[in-house]
């Protein structure tokens, strides 16, 4: 991962491949929950995946945060810094 543009492509595939999120509706401000009705198993699959695609392990406490994709940037983005 190079920078937060990188991430967000990242993030913007693997909601479109793996939930079936229409790419339109994804943003930095998009809520995970309420405005693409991902749900707590969607969640850790998507914690799983990114943990697959940066090789570093991620701490469920760094996700209980997450709300919107931005959040979920912020959290790749701090992991793959360390």
């Amino acid at each position: 991962m190079k920078d937060r543009n990188d991430i967000y492509k990242m993030v913007n595939d693997i909601l479109v491949t793996m939930f079936e999120i229409d790419e339109d509706d994804i943003s930095m401000d998009a809520h995970l929950y309420e405005d693409m009705d991902l749900d707590s198993i969607d969640a850790v699959d998507l914690v799983v995946k990114l943990r697959e695609i940066t090789g570093k392990k991620i701490d469920p406490e760094d996700f209980k945060q997450v709300r919107t994709v931005k959040d979920v940037v912020d959290a790749v983005e701090k992991i793959t810094n360390t």
